[in-house]
């Protein structure tokens, strides 16, 4: 390295110099610094199977006793080297000092630990930079030979658990006396699994045993399989779930009505397997329980009930209340118990999952149980229910501040100011009403050097009903497990960005269902939205690139045209009225040579721009979403995701305007307005479906299939700015920043101007392959596949087309990081180009242009999907 190069980039060197200077300082602590002597730090646990690996085996980790120090930074052990850095004479002091209470951590407290200690001469001392060393820091993990032995035969333990009951454990350990550091080593052989030759049941209720056969082909246990016991467990908890679901009370409540016995006298390896299901040593028939009674109180305190409060009924349910602040109907909505019905357990998880939801209440308790006596009447099968519930304070609010970051906005800041007022008419409606904003900052158009403030900043209500707010009566429709719910939004917005702003203001009326868990319905009636743009006349001005394809047009023309160049110069036309002469010239297009042709191409690319970016519009449409989604279910490890919208706007606008009143633009026809706004038609089409695969324990294969369609009509010709597709960003095609030049399709204009053209038919497919590290780093490999067309050609080639889409979807790979910390997931992906559709046909494969250290840099958080 040259002096003349530290020189120009100081701050550069200094950085990298200073952060070496600091690893090095925390390596020159070193990890075995308070290791005793004889005595060696443990530094790994490595597992080694000779024959081949079965799906749990990463699992078996979880059964050795000691484990070493965990690393954080870097990957480094940084809570072991903070420990080391204290000073070893205090290391006793310390450890019993901190288990005391923080409140009780005081000088008096030292003081009195050094004279415990003889330490009299340190009475006084804060010791503050020892105990911080204590509190961030681990001690080192010493290895105990006798642990690790243990730990040999409960790894044998589990595998004799899942099935493999000749599995041998054998383990070694390499000891490194000059470095006073120690690795164990775990050998597995697993040898053949233990299999059920034959399966049967003994069940000698009746009522019991035609459940069980009627569900018999959802059985976990099948004849062939390994005896794995973890697979037993779950197929009890399953029988459990399913008979109390067909009104058996308390099924299986003390773990002991089901179990199975495996006959393993005559052999280990081929063993029958019987599922036994008595109620007793008896065999006392079950009884389906009904509900009974159902008590519902709304209380301030539990001592309340039943003293000061007044009792009223609907439909067999009845309501203790102490005053009349919610009606009964909007509690009796939450209550999917019914008296007289079949005992369900799933009705009851659901009463409390809408009774929280309805965010009105907390449960002060929830009971149900057998009608007194019940327990010495075996015939007595009723189950009383009983919720105290408690109201919420009228009014919350609610101050937020969220961290964000996009490759548009860079760094950004958005406060947040929520005041939620509870029960509004006294039917549980919750009125919200929010104010927010987002600041950061964006490279500036006329200067790319620097970056200029943007900032959104929006106002929105919402009004919910825990109920569908329809002329009729619904529940014979739609039941009310289903949950139904509407909401009421209203609520606008000012966007300044790049100096075009937008001020949008936006309602809706929303109805939603939950089918279950998994499925959910949205259902949204009179969705409008006004997008109004701001500073149109000063589009070129922040758009430079089009300005300069612009500026090149209009040179060439007017030497073609002299007349209307000093027409515009005198002000008689406008920049509009110019480009749209030049676009109908079939003479001055005829004089065209290939590169003026290819100039008035990217110029045609620059009008769609901007007629797409400031053109008005309204909205009005009705939107139907289904969701379907498996992902953070316990029971789904290879979930599913389905994510279904269709949209359908301006026809009823349509109705009651025939009049074509709206200039369009340039390139865009006259269109009706309502107020003076052109009103969009199109109908619209997304569908996002996800499928995980665990593989390895905690590894994951991660697919994503996106098709977008947009097909406007009627009153429009293209699909609104609003709603078109845009291709690039950390949660889309990696490689290719947000409108970062990938499509429309395979065109060949210039990238410049391309970049922030849209379409209105989108596909896009993901492949992630999740590798964790650590419970707080994962790592990944991606690839992303996919670009965006339009259904007519605009005129630059950017028509879906099936028999070429294939070779016009762009591609790109690369590799990722994940950092867990708390509730947060930092992601960091780095991604490459690897095929460009929009470069001529012989260098659209980029591997020989790619630069390892000059990636596509994503910042994000959460997973991109």
């Amino acid at each position: 390295m040259s002096g003349k190069h530290f020189k120009n980039s100081p701050q550069k060197y200094y950085k990298i110099i200073s952060f070496a200077t600091f690893v090095g300082l925390l390596y020159a602590c070193s990890t075995t610094k308070k290791v005793p002597d004889r005595e060696y730090l443990l530094t790994e646990n490595n597992f080694e199977f000779e024959d081949t690996k079965q799906f749990f085996d990463d699992e078996l980790k979880d059964y050795v006793q000691q484990k070493p120090n965990k690393k954080q930074l870097l990957f480094l052990p940084l809570s072991l080297m903070w420990y080391n850095a204290a000073n070893p004479k205090y290391d006793t002091l310390l450890n019993e000092y901190m288990t005391y209470p923080s409140e009780m951590r005081n000088q008096k407290l030292r003081d009195s630990l050094f004279i415990k200690y003889n330490m009299r001469k340190d009475i006084g001392k804060s010791l503050f930079m020892d105990r911080l060393y204590h509190s961030w820091g681990t001690p080192p993990v010493i290895l105990d030979q006798t642990r690790t032995a243990k730990s040999a035969q409960q790894i044998g333990n589990r595998l004799t658990y899942r099935g493999y009951w000749d599995a041998e454990v054998k383990y070694t350990q390499k000891l490194d006396s000059a470095n006073k550091k120690a690795s164990v080593n775990y050998s597995i052989k697993h040898n053949l699994p233990t299999t059920i030759q034959e399966y049967y049941y003994n069940i000698p209720d009746a009522g019991i045993k035609d459940v069980f056969r009627q569900n018999i082909n959802s059985s976990l246990v099948r004849k062939g399989q390994t005896l794995d016991q973890t697979v037993l467990e779950k197929e009890i908890a399953r029988i459990n779930e399913m008979m109390r679901e067909y009104g058996y009370y308390r099924f299986n409540a003390g773990n002991d009505e089901v179990g199975f016995v495996a006959d393993s006298l005559k052999s280990n390896k081929n063993i029958p397997l019987v599922l036994e299901i008595h109620k007793d040593s008896l065999d006392r028939p079950y009884k389906r329980a009904t509900f009974g009674n159902i008590d519902v109180a709304v209380v301030q305190r539990p001592s309340d009930f039943p003293r000061r409060t007044v009792k009223d009924s609907l439909r067999k349910i009845r309501f203790h209340k102490v005053d009349d602040q919610y009606n009964t109907s909007s509690l009796w909505r939450a209550i999917i118990v019914e008296n007289g019905t079949q005992y369900d357990q799933k009705k009851l998880d659901l009463t409390k999952r809408n009774l929280v939801a309805m965010n009105n209440f907390s449960i002060l308790k929830a009971k149900d149980s057998l009608r007194q006596g019940g327990l010495n009447s075996p015939n007595d099968s009723i189950v009383d229910v009983f919720y105290l519930l408690k109201p919420l304070d009228k009014y919350e609010l609610k101050l937020g501040t969220d961290l964000n970051y996009s490759q548009l906005l860079n760094f950004g800041i958005s406060p947040s100011v929520d005041l939620i007022t509870r029960n509004v008419f006294g039917g549980a409606e919750n009125l919200t009403t929010s104010v927010a904003g987002t600041f950061g900052s964006i490279k500036n158009p006329k200067n790319l050097d620097k970056r200029i403030l943007a900032y959104e900043y929006s106002a929105q209500a919402s009004l919910s009903f825990p109920r569908l707010l329809l002329p009729f009566s619904y529940y014979k429709l739609i039941p009310k497990r289903y949950s139904p719910t509407t909401s009421i939004n209203l609520g606008a917005s000012v966007q300044n960005n790049i100096g075009l702003g937008r001020t949008n203001f936006n309602s809706g009326l929303n109805y939603y269902a939950n089918v279950n868990d998994q499925a959910s319905h949205r259902l949204t009636l009179f969705n409008t939205l006004f997008s109004l743009t701001k500073n149109k006349d000063s589009y070129y001005d922040f758009f430079v690139n089009d300005n300069n394809v612009r500026q090149t047009v209009f040179d060439d023309y007017f030497i073609y045209n002299p007349q209307l160049k000093q027409e515009f110069d005198s002000g008689e036309l406008t920049r509009d009225q110019v480009s749209e002469k030049i676009m109908t010239d079939d003479g001055y297009l005829n004089t065209l040579d290939k590169k003026k042709t290819d100039d008035l191409l990217a110029f045609r690319g620059t009008l769609v721009n901007k007629d797409r970016q400031t053109q008005n519009v309204l909205i009005s449409s009705m939107i139907y979403n289904f969701i379907y989604n498996e992902i953070g279910k316990k029971d789904y490890p290879n979930a599913f995701y389905f994510n279904g919208k269709v949209e359908f706007a301006g026809n009823i606008p349509s109705l009651f305007n025939q009049k074509r009143n709206d200039g369009g633009g340039v390139l865009r026809s006259p269109e009706r307005t309502i107020f003076g706004i052109p009103y969009a038609q199109f109908v619209k089409f997304d569908f996002d479906v996800r499928k995980y695969f665990k593989f390895n324990g905690n590894q994951t294969l991660a697919l994503r299939q996106f098709i977008g369609l947009g097909i406007p009509y009627g009153n429009s010709s293209t699909m609104p700015f609003v709603r078109s597709y845009f291709n690039g960003g950390a949660n889309d095609i990696r490689a290719w920043v947000a409108f970062g030049g990938l499509g429309p399709g395979g065109s060949q204009i210039d990238e410049k101007v391309r970049t922030y053209l849209m379409g209105n038919i989108k596909l896009t497919t993901n492949i992630e392959y999740r590798i964790p590290f650590t419970s707080m780093y994962e790592g990944a490999i991606f690839t992303d596949i996919g670009n965006v067309w339009n259904t007519e050609d605009n005129g630059f080639d950017d028509q879906f087309k099936f028999n070429r889409f294939i070779k016009e979807m762009g591609i790109g790979s690369g590799v990722g990081l994940r950092v867990n910390i708390a509730y947060i997931t930092l992601r960091l992906d780095l991604a490459y180009k690897i095929y460009d559709p929009n470069q001529i046909e012989t260098e659209r494969w980029r591997f020989s242009k790619i630069q390892p250290l000059k990636p596509t840099l994503n910042i994000a958080f959460g997973y991109p999907f």
